[in-house]
C-alpha cells in the first residue's frame, strides 16, 4: 500500500456513518482549533523561559561578536610581515610588545616588524589584520619567528559574524529551546515576553471512581485518568488544575464543572456516553453551554463532546484511560499549544512500514498504539499488543500512534502507514516530517 493509498483527503464516511452523527477528527480539529483564542503575553526571566513561546521579536542591539577578535591562542601580525614564502631555514621574526588575554583590549598598536600575544576570543589589536596560531611559531616573551605564512585575515571572527545590529534574530512564536536561552542572554535580555500557559480543569466522574489517598473498597476503581491528564497537560506546556472527582448527580457534576471555569479550558473524563449516570450532556446545557459535537469518527475515542461554557473552551472525554490519552491528543493538546502561541499545533508525523496484519471496519479512523524501530535505515512499526481501550499498559508501551485512516480496512505486512510520534523529537532528526492535518497540525 503506497502513502497515497494510505492517507486521502477523502476520510469520508459513509451514510451509515453520517445517520449516527459521528463528526470526522479532520472537521472536529477545525472546529476545536477555530474556537480556539491565543492567550495574552507576559514578562518572564530568562531562567523561566524554557519550553515556553516566545511573545515578541527579538531584535538584535548590537553586534555579535561586538568588535572582531582572535578565534586562535597565538599572535596579532600584519600580514604585509609575513606575506613571503618562509620556511624553516629562512623565518621571520617579530617583536612581541603586549600581551592580551580575554576580556582585555590591548593599549598599543600593532606597527611594522611587531606582533601581540593574544588569547581566544580578545579583540584584534589595532594595526593587526591577522592572527598566527601558536603552534605555528618559536616563541619567547620578547619575540616571535615565524615558520609558516597565512592569509590575510586568517583566525579573525570578524564582528557581527553571529548576529549584527538591527537582525530579528529569534521570531514572535518561536519555542524556547537552550540555543535560544543563550542567544537571549548574548542579547543581555534578562527578561523576555512570553505567552501565557493554558490553565486546564480536569475533572473525572463517576461514583466508580476513587482517588489516590482515599480509603476504598474493592468495587471502586482508581481515578486514573486526572493525573494522566494533568501529565499530558504538563508535557503540553500548561498548568493543570486537578478537580477531584464528581459523583453521579447533576448537581455534583455542575458544581465542579463551574469551579473549574476560571481556567481557560475544562477537561472532563467519563459520563459523556448515553448510558442512565451520563449526566454531562444535560449539565453542559444547564451551564449555557454552545456545543459543537457528541461523537467522533474514531477508535477510540467515539464518545466525545466538545462546545464553550461561558466562553471558556469544554471537552467531554471518554471514561476508558486509553480513550482519554488518545483523544487528548487530538484534539486538547492541539488547542493547549495554539493557546500557547505556537504556529504549529501537531505531533511530528513519519512513514513507516507496518510489520502485522490488522483489519477493521469502514466506519472509524483508528489509533493504534505503536513501537517505532529504525532498521537498515528504514521506520519499521508494530503495535504494542492487545489494543483494548481499558488497556493502559498500550499507552506505556507505545512511542507512536499508527494512524489507519477511515477508508482502509486491512493493512498487511510491508504497507506503508503514518506514524505520530508520542516522545517529541525522538526520531525527527533522521526522519521526513509531514504535516499532520487541517489548520497547521505540523511538527512542533
Amino acid at each position: 500500500m503506497s502513502h497515497r493509498d494510505t492517507i486521502t483527503d477523502g476520510n469520508a464516511m459513509n451514510a451509515h456513518d453520517v445517520n449516527q452523527g459521528l463528526t470526522r477528527l479532520e472537521d472536529a480539529q477545525k472546529i476545536v482549533l477555530d474556537a480556539t483564542p491565543m492567550l495574552g503575553v507576559e514578562k518572564i526571566s530568562i531562567l523561566d523561559a524554557l519550553g515556553r513561546v516566545l511573545g515578541e521579536d527579538i531584535v538584535v542591539e548590537r553586534d555579535n561578536p561586538p568588535w572582531d577578535n582572535s578565534a586562535m591562542d597565538g599572535f596579532a601580525v600584519r600580514w604585509d610581515d609575513i606575506r613571503q614564502e618562509h620556511s624553516i631555514q629562512k623565518p621571520v621574526t617579530l617583536a612581541v610588545i603586549e600581551d592580551v588575554p580575554a576580556g582585555k583590549l590591548a593599549t598599543k598598536s600593532v606597527g611594522p616588524g611587531q606582533a601581540i600575544r593574544i588569547m581566544t576570543g580578545a579583540p584584534i589589536p589595532k594595526g593587526a589584520d591577522t592572527v598566527l596560531k601558536v603552534e605555528d611559531t618559536e616563541h619567547t616573551a620578547e619575540s616571535v619567528r615565524v615558520f609558516k605564512p597565512e592569509a590575510r585575515g586568517s583566525n579573525i571572527r570578524p564582528q557581527g559574524e553571529d548576529v549584527k545590529k538591527g537582525e530579528r534574530i529569534i521570531e514572535r512564536g518561536t519555542k524556547i529551546r537552550p540555543g535560544e536561552a543563550g542567544m537571549l542572554a548574548i542579547l543581555a535580555k534578562s527578561f523576555i515576553f512570553a505567552y501565557q500557559r493554558p490553565r486546564v480543569a480536569i475533572l473525572s466522574t463517576g461514583d466508580e471512581l476513587a482517588d489516590l489517598d482515599e480509603r476504598f473498597s474493592e468495587e471502586k476503581i482508581i481515578n486514573s485518568n486526572s493525573y494522566g491528564i494533568a501529565a499530558a497537560v504538563q508535557d503540553a506546556g500548561g498548568i493543570p488544575l486537578l478537580l477531584g472527582i464528581a459523583r453521579d448527580t447533576p448537581a455534583a457534576l455542575k458544581e465542579k464543572i463551574s469551579h473549574g471555569l476560571s481556567a481557560d479550558i475544562v477537561v472532563l473524563s467519563g459520563g459523556v456516553s448515553m448510558g442512565d449516570y451520563d449526566f454531562t450532556k444535560s449539565v453542559f446545557r444547564d451551564l449555557g453551554a454552545d456545543m459543537n459535537f457528541w461523537k467522533l469518527a474514531i477508535k477510540p475515542g467515539q464518545p466525545l463532546a466538545f462546545g464553550k461554557i461561558q466562553g471558556k473552551l469544554a471537552f467531554g472525554l471518554p471514561g476508558n484511560p486509553v480513550s482519554s490519552m488518545v483523544t487528548f491528543e487530538q484534539l486538547v493538546r492541539p488547542a493547549m499549544l495554539k493557546m500557547s502561541g505556537l504556529p504549529s499545533y501537531g505531533r511530528p508525523i513519519v512513514q513507516a512500514v507496518f510489520q502485522e496484519k490488522f483489519s477493521k471496519r469502514r466506519d472509524r479512523r483508528h489509533f493504534l498504539r505503536g513501537v517505532l524501530t529504525r532498521e537498515d535505515g528504514a521506520f519499521k512499526v508494530r503495535t504494542t499488543g492487545d489494543q483494548g481501550s481499558g488497556m493502559l499498559t498500550s499507552m506505556v508501551k507505545a512511542n507512536c500512534l499508527i494512524d489507519v485512516p477511515v477508508e482502509v480496512e486491512r493493512l498487511n505486512p510491508g504497507d506503508t502507514v503514518n506514524v505520530q510520534l508520542l516522545n517529541g523529537d525522538a526520531w525527527t532528526t533522521h526522519a521526513e516530517v509531514h504535516p499532520s492535518g487541517p489548520h497547521r497540525m505540523s511538527c512542533c
